[in-house]
Formats: C-alpha cells, sequence, structure tokens
C-alpha cells in the first residue's frame, strides 16, 4: 500500500508551526487512526489491516520522526502535550471527526490522550505505555536503549541473514513478539532499519521520563489489551490501568507479546472492532 503525506500547520505559544506525516488510508466505514510505538513504523499494523479495513476507514500513521514522517521542526517538544497537538491537527487536515483511535505502547498512551482530551470517539490502547512504577520504567526504556543500539550497529547484510530463520527472525524481534517466526523476513529487515533510523527516538524517550498518566477518561468508551506474554510492559499494568479507568474494559490476548497484531492478527482486529463499535 502507497503511503501519503499530509502537512499542516500545530498551534504553539511561538505561532503555528509546519508538520508532515505520511500516512496510508483503506476502506471504509467509521474513521479508526492506528498509532505505532517508539522505534516503529506504521507498517507495525500491517497484520490487522485488511480485517480492519472490511469494516472501518481505516489511517496508519508514522508518528512524527519515526518511520517515513519527517521529525518536529526546531522549537517543537516530543513531549505528549505536542504529540497529542499534532494528531489534533492531523484529523483536521484529514477531516476525521473525532476518529475512533487504536494505539500501541507509546501509541497507545496517546490514544488515551486523545481520548481525554475528547479528540477520539473511542480508545483501543494495546499495552499503552505510562502505567508502569520508576523501576518497570527503568527496565522498559533499558531494553529499548539496548534495541536501538544493537539496530544501529548492526550491518545490513546480517540483519537480512538473520531475517531468513525463524531463529534469526526470533534474535531480532523476540522483545515484542511473542510470535516472531510469524514475521516475514521483509518486515523483519524494515523495522530494524526503522529503529535505526527514527530521528524522534531519543527526544521521545527522553520525554517519556516523567510520563505517568493518571487520569480517568469517563466520556469515551476505552478499551485495554495486554499480551500474556508482554515482557517489556508487563500484564500486571493493565490491572492498574484499569484502577485509573475504571469503566474500561480489560482484555488479555493470549500468546501475545508487547506487539500483539503480529502474534494474533485476527484477535486483535476483533478486539479493536469491538471497541469502536
Amino acid at each position: 500500500m502507497s503511503a501519503s503525506t499530509v502537512s499542516f500547520e500545530v498551534p504553539t505559544p511561538q505561532g503555528p508551526r509546519p508538520v508532515t506525516v505520511s500516512y496510508t488510508r483503506a476502506g471504509s466505514g467509521d474513521p479508526l487512526l492506528l498509532l505505532h510505538g517508539i522505534g516503529h513504523h506504521r507498517q507495525a499494523w500491517d497484520p490487522v489491516v485488511d480485517i480492519l479495513a472490511a469494516e472501518r476507514d481505516v489511517i496508519t500513521v508514522d508518528l512524527p520522526g519515526f518511520g517515513v514522517s519527517p521529525g518536529l521542526p526546531d522549537g517543537l517538544a516530543y513531549d505528549l502535550r505536542t504529540t497529542t497537538a499534532v494528531f489534533g491537527a492531523l484529523c483536521e487536515a484529514l477531516k476525521l471527526d473525532r476518529p475512533h483511535v487504536a494505539g500501541n505502547s507509546l501509541g497507545g498512551l496517546l490514544a488515551l490522550e486523545l481520548g481525554r482530551e475528547k479528540l477520539a470517539r473511542s480508545v483501543t490502547a494495546l499495552s499503552p505505555a505510562g502505567f508502569w512504577t520508576g523501576a518497570e520504567r527503568r527496565y522498559a526504556f533499558g531494553v529499548l536503549i539496548t534495541m536501538r543500539r544493537i539496530a544501529e550497529r548492526i550491518p545490513l547484510p546480517l540483519v537480512e541473514r538473520l531475517s531468513r530463520t525463524a531463529a534469526g527472525r526470533a534474535a531480532l524481534t523476540s522483545t515484542i513478539y511473542a510470535r516472531p517466526s510469524r514475521r516475514s523476513p521483509e518486515a523483519v529487515v524494515a523495522e530494524t532499519l526503522a529503529l535505526a533510523r527514527a530521528t524522534g527516538f531519543a527526544d521521545t524517550l527522553r520525554s517519556g521520563a516523567t510520563v505517568q498518566f493518571t487520569d480517568d477518561i469517563p466520556d469515551v468508551p476505552v478499551t485495554l489489551a495486554w499480551g500474556t506474554r508482554d515482557w517489556l510492559l508487563v500484564p500486571r499494568q493493565g490491572v492498574r490501568a484499569k484502577r485509573i479507568i475504571p469503566r474500561a474494559r480489560l482484555v488479555r490476548l493470549p500468546g501475545c507479546g508487547h506487539c500483539p497484531m503480529n502474534d494474533d492478527p485476527a484477535l486483535v482486529a476483533r478486539v479493536i472492532l469491538d471497541g469502536s463499535r
């Protein structure tokens, strides 16, 4: 699926600043915006897009500074407030009237923030960030930094060679997938390169050091879903999230890792569709 780009202005205290975002759009029905996690790219959603597009107008986005979306202009921080403003402006530019929003990891946190700001008509958050203890956050950040360093330093021919075997794909991606052998060699190479080249990675991680999601979202339907084999943001964080957002539906994803879209596409698509009625 070929990508499009859209440019728009984001209001800031210093005046409007231009932002450009890469996205794809498929299907018909109510609009559904899909947001990926830190270091990933919109192709993380590829396993579920066709299923979702049968019932929704699906928009997958490369976050600014990730995938092929340019980084934010100087003067704009990679923090939650700015990124929420970016996606509010994106929805206006694409004429999306309060879309359903689903996100994974960082994208899940952004989806919840859009729901809190009443910019989403429903939210489905898959292993969202922001419900960690200090120790859990430090552990997750340490893992992410290690993954980034490996992706930056490993030669591309070695990545390509490893991607051709199930054991090699596990070595490269088992931190985020419970079933890495299901990921195609081409996808593994592409997401390793995406992690290595993500210009927004360091600033986004730095901004996340003080993030904690503490607000209820009483007026928007919320689904929280956690893979039972998520070793990055462990499943007990889902119980914590449910206490903060008591009306949310908390769903277990058996046998799934941190990025469950690849591990069980049919289940994840059903959870998103059920949560966006």
